[in-house]
């Protein structure tokens, strides 16, 4: 009984909807509007709320949304400007550093060489000196040594000579002569001298 019921009362309600939706469509002209949208008769107020709706978005688009894109465009093309401005002074100067690093280096091998040249000029002169003082030196004793030789040679032939005169005489005793000491003499420096 209970499922009567509700069935009786399901009905109900479906035959009120359907009288509801037959007025509709009687106070329509006489016929059932589908969607609203497609409905002839209403175009003219919706197209008044479109535009509207349009003039409503495009205020609000126009005074707060894009004037805020704008200002966030425009700082990250200032942030852009700016670190592009900075990246080229940052290259302008390493490229400088560069060119200071290489004169630098340009100036210190200048200075090396010219070091290097100082030291060997330096050198140069020291060995000149000690090559003057040597060979000084080396005409002092070499003066002395031939002083001395010659002082050797007059002596030696001083000796030969005395060996001479006393070797002649020695063999001219043997010999059974008598030797004069002025003949020998004069014999012996005759033959030394050549």
């Amino acid at each position: 009984m209970a499922t009567e019921t509700t069935t009786a009362t399901e009905a109900a309600h479906g035959a009120a909807e359907a009288a509801g939706h037959a007025a509709e469509a009687a106070g329509h002209g006489g016929h059932y509007v589908g969607m609203p949208q497609l409905n002839f008769d209403w175009f003219s107020n919706q197209i008044f709320w479109l535009v509207v709706t349009l003039v409503t978005i495009y205020f609000v688009l126009s005074r707060v949304a894009l004037p805020r894109i704008a200002a966030v465009l425009a700082e990250r093309q200032g942030t852009i400007t700016n670190d592009l401005s900075a990246a080229e002074e940052l290259k302008l100067q390493a490229v400088k550093a560069e060119e200071a690093y290489n004169q630098a280096l340009a100036d210190a091998r200048a200075e090396a060489g010219r070091i290097v040249a100082e030291a060997k000029a330096d050198i140069q002169a020291d060995l000149n000196v000690a090559i003057a003082k040597a060979d000084a030196e080396i005409a002092a004793k070499s003066a002395e040594s031939e002083k001395a030789i010659s002082e050797i040679r007059a002596s030696a032939i001083d000796s030969i000579k005395e060996v001479a005169k006393d070797t002649a005489k020695e063999i001219v005793a043997a010999l059974g002569g008598k030797a004069d000491a002025r003949a020998i003499t004069a014999a012996v420096t005759a033959r030394l001298k050549g």
